[in-house]
């Protein structure tokens, strides 16, 4: 169905219009008076890299040593991760790529552009602002990127939560990568980590990931709704007047910044629930939400129902050869594991990342990792179970009153009925 076109939509158009209008001349002047390009950003790929830093406290390798992760240096193109004597020693060589920061199970390498949740509201203030949003590298692009494209320095830096967070809530997000761009890309090992992160969001969604090859095809619309909250923010700001009054369709629309804002609090509350419910050991010790983590589990309170497509591994105890050494509680990197009661194994799965250091550190194998959907991971939301619960009972009292209303009507009507015998 069309969208209805009105005045304001008018009006938009012929500002539009006029702006371009403002010195049709500029680009002329500029080139004859030498300053083209002056004061216009310059397309720089180094502006979308940046150097991992790494923090050792979660690193399997660097909690135990007989740990079989390799997981940051099978992804690192030029082999410039060492870890050594409990640390982990980034080389010279290091392309900038952020591939070890995307493949990290414990989130121990750590690079702010790509940090799961930014990388979320990056790529979520596009899809919410434009008909189509593009997550693409600096080699695919090579340009200066407009509002609705998202560059990172390797398309394989995105991973399965953040794709899957972002194809849950805007199916309107494409990747952007040309034919055959990977083939001769020096970051070996990013092509092969962006399809398996893809299958793997692919596979938890439902729903397949737009692609697009052709630069010519990229396109840059703004939502019209998104238009038109823009066009009425710029009038109240400029005169004061409350023109959303005016039309109430333009009211009901949030602006970017408040779904972005509106997320943050959803993850806030989702932390407060489970730092609440189940936020630190018999220890004291405090559990650690991963970002990633932080993410599915958002979008898993959204959409339960896609716990369904979602295999987690999580490590069960026999209980027969457990001798309540602590080992898996003590190396856990996100304080998942912990021992109740009598030295009883349990665990958290909202917290456990499945990385089977535990496992790897029981002498006895008392521990394995079991595979299995994501239901457990579906945290309840307690303010939609509230609203949820003060509608029904509302439902039920009017229907009660409705109730009682006709029950007084058909007294008062058999009381007129009598009076005319």
């Amino acid at each position: 169905m069309a969208q209805q076109h009105d005045l304001f939509d008018d009006i938009i158009d012929i500002s539009k219009g006029l702006g371009a209008l403002k010195d049709p001349f500029s680009g002329v002047t500029d080139a004859l008076l030498g300053t083209e390009g002056e004061g216009v950003p310059q397309w720089n790929p180094a502006d979308y890299k940046e150097k991992p830093r790494a923090n050792s406290i979660p690193c399997l390798v660097c909690n135990f040593e007989k740990s079989s992760c390799t997981a940051c240096r099978d992804a690192c193109p030029v082999n410039a991760i060492d870890i050594e004597e409990y640390a982990i020693e980034i080389g010279d060589v290091c392309r900038k790529c952020g591939l070890c920061v995307a493949a990290c199970p414990t989130e121990a390498l750590v690079s702010p552009r790509i940090a799961p949740k930014k990388l979320y509201d990056a790529i979520a203030g596009a899809a919410a602002a434009y008909e189509t949003a593009y997550v693409t590298c600096t080699r695919a692009l090579r340009r200066i990127p407009r509002e609705n494209e998202v560059v990172v320095a390797c398309i394989g830096d995105v991973t399965p939560e953040v794709w899957f967070s972002v194809m849950a809530d805007y199916p309107n997000v494409s990747v952007y990568l040309p034919l055959d761009i990977c083939e001769n890309c020096k970051n070996t090992t990013g092509e092969e980590a962006l399809g398996n992160a893809i299958a793997t969001a692919e596979e938890w969604v439902g729903t397949g990931m737009g692609l697009e090859v052709e630069a010519r095809n990229l396109t840059c619309v703004k939502r019209r709704e998104y238009e038109r909250k823009e066009f009425m923010d710029n009038i109240m700001k400029t005169t004061g007047l409350a023109v959303s009054k005016l039309n109430p369709a333009t009211a009901a629309v949030a602006s970017v910044t408040q779904r972005l804002r509106d997320h943050s609090k959803k993850i806030s509350a989702l932390e407060k629930t489970l730092k609440a419910a189940c936020g630190t050991t018999t220890s004291k010790r405090r559990r650690i939400l991963t970002q990633g983590r932080q993410l599915m589990l958002s979008t898993l309170q959204s959409y339960p129902d896609l716990a369904e497509n979602i295999r987690v591994s999580t490590p069960e105890c026999d209980f027969s050869k457990c001798t309540a050494c602590g080992d898996c509680v003590r190396l856990c990197p996100t304080h998942a594991t912990d021992l109740k009661g009598a030295g009883r194994f349990s665990v958290e799965p909202a917290y456990c990342v499945g990385c089977g250091l535990c496992v790897e550190a029981c002498e006895e194998h008392a521990l394995t990792m079991v595979e299995h959907d994501a239901r457990d991971l579906v945290v309840p939301d307690e303010d939609a179970e509230r609203r949820a619960a003060d509608a029904a009972k509302a439902k039920l009292d009017m229907e009660k009153t409705k109730a009682e209303a006709k029950k007084t009507l058909n007294k008062v009507l058999d009381g007129v009925e009598k009076l005319a015998e």
